[in-house]
């Protein structure tokens, strides 16, 4: 089972030729620069005149991160060739200046193996390290099991997958299938926990008893109340080390609904076993309904402005990995090494090290979990490092809309976190929350206005609130919002008292030069109501606060493209929404102090084993 262990090396990544599912380009493997080629998932095969090349986003073995973030200095690159042809070993430095490394012909081999070792060096800025395949005249060249090796440490930590579900059964029955049928190559897996929270259960479906025999007894089936993505991965570091025997296994955090890129896991639990020390090791995200994109090679939190999801210096976001985009001469490469402030837990590796070290997460439900984990990691020298090439597809977040009801949670735990870990400056966070407020009422989203105010008061309440988990809240907000109907989507012909035939498109303007002064006029006519446009249709890409508050009422389209949000300008609201609103910034200003010493003092117990034991009912 363990081929490449027991003979002292670690597998540390696949050289691929095919995705996981056909909805994937191939190119993202390896590309065909000249000629023809036949690509499988483990092997490719040239015709004469061929050129292949795999500085692609899944062929390139990151060679700046290994050399910043390990004692490996060589990287020993096997493979099986068939044919003729000439093999070569690329590189690229932290400007993306190629050169080749080494270069090795192949004349009439039939299956023979071929090894060429690279030194990990040159590297520290950026660069990466690709192979190149090449056949001329008559030579054909087929060339199988890549694979990039390097020496194993003296104890090879195994690998717990912990998958959290709630009502996604057929996506993590698929993440499962996915896993099993690539598990000989999955050395350090030790065991693959689900943790179902929901009530369309992942054992109801055909074929679970069959992918947990073909798991090979990795499989650990729990059955939770829904504690959130929190409460969901939180279970695999409980299980895992609350039975450690020694072996200090990593926990490898996977959403149920990816699609699932198997060598995500070699990758990540190779690098983490090289680490020189314990680190959070993180996956990318790419974009699942833009196959080609990656959502952002590293990113980092502004915390007193909770601010998510801002892409580190020279780190590319929305990048084109494909180069589709018209005017691009080539695709976005990540060359320049670059560092992460946290990483999402679509895929995030945790060492046990870092739970004896930093507790466990915070019982947020979900949202900001794993910034706020990530950063109390940090202030006890722990960092993160997201590794590319190690990539899994997930749910485009910008087809998703911001109104809605985890905005509650985005918004408490961003608190949260500020208060946790940054100097919570009250007048910079005020001014933040006060800027969404009277956007969020200029734009007759009086629903997630509300959301916003019930956020920071129950902020305000203190480490109570995350009692349960996150149970109440969540029950609570949803309720709250159901009482605002621009909240919900619905189907445009399906409006009650507006004909589909009448909703015009009224496309916006450019961004306001003079924004204050625009600011300040709109919020008069609003207060004076005022409005130059009766009805009208706004794409979502232009429901800007300035536009939106030109209209009573706005039928704008839902980020998902699949509805429309019907907002309805409502004086009433919009004045006692305000009054809400002022009274609960006051609040935060004067009580903030006090609040923030609460929950730094509740910290420990809150991300306590004893904590999580009583939310699991243990």
């Amino acid at each position: 089972m363990h081929k490449y262990i027991e003979r002292g090396q670690l597998l540390a990544q696949r050289g691929l030729y095919a995705g996981p599912s056909d909805v994937v380009s191939r190119d993202l493997y390896g590309e065909v620069t000249c000629g023809r080629a036949l690509r499988r998932r483990d092997s490719v095969t040239l015709q004469p005149g061929t050129c292949v090349s795999a500085n692609t986003y899944f062929g390139r073995f990151p060679a700046t991160f290994w050399q910043r973030w390990t004692g490996v200095r060589e990287v020993r690159l096997e493979l099986v060739a068939s044919g003729s042809g000439r093999i070569f070993v690329d590189a690229s430095d932290f400007v993306a200046e190629p050169r080749t490394v080494t270069a090795r012909p192949v004349d009439d081999a039939v299956a023979e193996t071929i090894t060429m070792s690279v030194p990990i060096d040159r590297f520290y800025d950026g660069g990466a390290m690709w192979l190149r395949l090449e056949t001329e005249g008559a030579q054909e060249l087929t060339v199988e099991r890549v694979r990039w090796l390097v020496d194993a440490p003296e104890f090879v930590r195994p690998t717990a997958i912990t998958i959290c579900t709630m009502n996604r059964a057929d996506d993590c029955m698929a993440t499962l299938q996915t896993l099993a049928a690539e598990l000989d190559e999955l050395e350090t897996v030790s065991t693959v926990y689900v943790a179902d929270q929901g009530t369309d259960t992942v054992e109801s479906r055909d074929g679970f008893e069959q992918v947990g025999k073909d798991l090979g007894g990795r499989l650990r089936y729990i059955r939770q109340p829904n504690l959130g993505g929190s409460g969901g991965f939180t279970r695999g570091l409980f299980e895992t080390v609350g039975e450690d025997d020694g072996s200090r296994t990593g926990v490898l955090f996977m959403d149920d609904d990816v699609l699932l890129e198997p060598d995500m896991v070699v990758r990540l639990t190779a690098f983490a076993n090289r680490t020189n020390d314990p680190a959070i090791v993180g996956g990318q995200m790419l974009n699942l309904l833009h196959p080609h994109q990656l959502h952002v090679g590293a990113e980092w939190a502004s915390l007193n402005t909770l601010e998510p999801g801002i892409p580190s210096r020279h780190s590319h976001a929305t990048a084109d990995l494909l180069g589709l985009r018209p005017g691009m001469d080539r695709p976005d490469r990540q060359d320049r090494r670059v560092d992460s402030g946290y990483n999402g837990w679509w895929a995030c590796l945790i060492p046990a090290e870092v739970v004896d070290e930093v507790g466990y997460p915070m019982p947020f439900f979900f949202q900001w979990d794993d910034a706020e984990y990530s950063y109390r990691a940090a202030a006890h020298g722990i960092r993160t490092v997201t590794l590319p090439g190690a990539g899994v597809w997930h749910a485009d977040f910008g087809w998703k809309d911001w109104d809605e009801w985890h905005r509650y949670f985005n918004l408490r735990n961003s608190m949260i976190t500020a208060a946790l870990h940054s100097p919570f400056d009250r007048t910079v966070l005020t001014r933040v929350l006060l800027a969404q407020f009277v956007r969020y009422l200029l734009g007759s989203q009086y629903g997630l206005a509300a959301t916003l105010i019930k956020a920071v008061e129950d902020f305000l309440e203190g480490p109570e609130v995350l009692h349960d988990g996150g149970v109440a809240a969540m029950r609570e907000i949803r309720r709250i919002r159901g009482q605002y109907p621009e909240t919900q989507r619905q189907e445009p012909h399906e409006i009650p008292g507006i004909a589909s035939g009448d909703i015009g498109i009224v496309n916006a303007g450019p961004r306001p030069s003079k924004e204050r002064l625009v600011l300040i006029k709109r919020i008069l006519w609003r207060v004076l109501d005022k409005h130059p446009y009766a009805l009208g249709a706004i794409p979502a890409d232009e429901a800007h606060w300035w536009h939106v508050s030109l209209f009573h009422t706005a039928v704008v389209t839902d980020a998902s493209q699949e509805g429309v949000r019907v907002r309805t300008y409502d004086r009433g609201r919009m004045i006692g929404l305000a009054r809400r609103a002022a009274s609960t910034l006051l609040r935060l200003r004067k009580e903030g102090p006090r609040v923030r010493e609460a929950y730094r003092s509740a910290l420990p117990e809150l991300t306590s084993r004893q904590n999580w034991a009583r939310l699991y009912g243990k």
